[in-house]
């Protein structure tokens, strides 16, 4: 599992030094919330257009059930244990964060000449020292936490998410103290919330077009539809029950208007967009949440709806149109992807866990993931995926096994009745989180 940066970089042949690259991460966008990914009732044709156009992939797995540990995967290649951010998400008192010591997906970029960017959603530290600039970033523009944290000190902060806040948005899109920072400065508090979905695309489309003539690697993730849900006035639905479904639509849409402009620049030839969600949705909040259908479990929990995601990679000439794919692929493997198809490798001093699957996007052959581990919202180890097998084991819900090609909704336990199984997948368990423990690295820490 452990696999240095360097290892297969030579599977896919390189590609123009021109490609560029936009990575779109949604906040607690469920498995079933896009159109083409089952949903009945949310309208998404901009990014259905995407995978009609691209690939889509239905066995995507992010490394954690929460915001921050999963997003540190995402950028370092690496279990979030690895790099220190497995616990739970930061906060506003936080005086954690990402260390500008790894090796970042923006460092690589970075490396190559490439003008980058992050707009929107960081939650990987607050402080200065560690916000986007510190990890190979040449522009932040966004919320450096959740868009439901105050800052200083996360003090008066609403956690009751009521129709009140979507009937009334004007009044409560004041109440949450968030601020927006452009570089390492606060330029807004609070943010505007209700046209922020809006100004992360203005943001992005201003990134694109002053960099059009130049390769640029773009992070875009929204803070959407992470509660609390705000949208334009012209955006809204006077129900709170579509609430959610509104959010999501509003979101669909500005994707759009981003496409839209990659298309009308002549970039379409020469550039990758990628999008997925950082983890599972938060089923618990009814209409305010989204769905993982037909996926068990939500945001929060190591079962396939916390951490199974969508995935829709567009390239035109490059990935076949109207293609999908069953194969594992996690989000710990984009950077060590990505790098082998703008065709420069990786330095090899940081150990990462993340593979080589270029050869997925691109409809070839080649090795597949066959394993990969599963942390609890703390980081503890709950469980191994293994081939079809999954081996999971909490506190709470005792010893599990399923076969998720049979069960994909893991309504049916094994345990019993395989204990050989259960053997020999608890010990690779152990034996990989053991790899991952002796090669963890230190978080930044202020004054650490």
């Amino acid at each position: 599992m452990k696999i240095l940066l360097l290892s297969l970089a030579f599977l896919v042949p390189s590609l123009r030094a021109a490609e560029n690259f936009i990575v779109i991460l949604a906040d607690d966008l469920g498995y079933g919330d896009l159109g083409c990914y089952g949903s009945g009732t949310i309208k998404t044709p901009n990014l259905d257009r995407l995978a009609t156009e691209g690939r889509k992939f239905t066995d995507c797995l992010v490394p954690s059930s929460l915001c921050s540990p999963s997003r540190a995967g995402l950028l370092t290649a690496c279990y979030p244990k690895r790099v220190g951010l497995q616990k739970g998400v930061l906060f506003p008192l936080s005086k954690i964060g990402l260390n500008p010591a790894e090796f970042t997906i923006a460092d690589y970029f970075k490396s190559l000449d490439y003008a980058t960017a992050c707009i929107g959603k960081w939650h990987l530290g607050h402080l200065p020292e560690v916000l986007p600039r510190a990890n190979g970033f040449d522009y932040y523009y966004g919320i450096p936490y959740s868009n439901d944290m105050n800052h200083p000190d996360n003090s008066n902060r609403v956690d009751r998410i009521a129709d009140e806040s979507w009937l009334h948005q004007d009044e409560w899109v004041k109440k949450w103290n968030t601020p927006l920072i452009k570089n390492e400065e606060i330029i807004e508090l609070p943010v505007n919330q209700r046209t922020i979905t809006r100004r992360y695309t203005d943001k992005a489309i201003d990134f694109v077009r002053e960099n059009k003539a130049k390769p640029f690697f773009l992070y875009l993730p929204h803070s959407m539809p992470h509660v609390p849900l705000f949208v334009p006035e012209d955006a809204t639905d006077p129900d709170p029950k579509n609430a959610y479904k509104a959010v999501v639509e509003h979101l669909d849409k500005e994707i759009g208007r981003l496409v839209d402009e990659i298309r009308s620049l002549g970039l379409s030839e020469r550039t990758w967009i990628i999008f997925t969600s950082d983890n599972g949705p938060a089923i618990h909040l009814g209409h305010h949440g989204g769905l993982a259908l037909p996926l068990r479990g939500g945001k929060g929990a190591s079962f396939e709806g916390g951490q199974r995601v969508p995935l829709i990679v567009w390239a035109p000439g490059r990935v076949p149109a109207g293609t999908s794919t069953n194969n594992l692929i996690t989000t710990i493997d984009l950077l060590p992807s990505l790098a082998s198809l703008s065709g420069e490798a990786l330095p090899d001093e940081n150990l990462i866990d993340g593979m080589d699957l270029s050869h997925l996007l691109t409809a070839e052959d080649g090795p597949s993931r066959t394993e990969f581990l599963y942390y609890g919202p703390q980081g503890d180890l709950e469980g191994i995926r293994k081939g079809d097998w999954k081996l999971r084991k909490t506190t709470r819900d005792g010893l599990m096994l399923f076969n998720l090609a049979e069960d994909i909704r893991e309504r049916k336990n094994l345990a019993k009745t395989h204990p050989e199984m259960i053997a020999d997948l608890t010990a690779r368990m152990k034996e990989l989180d053991a790899e991952v423990t002796a090669g963890a690295r230190p978080v930044w820490t202020k004054g650490g």
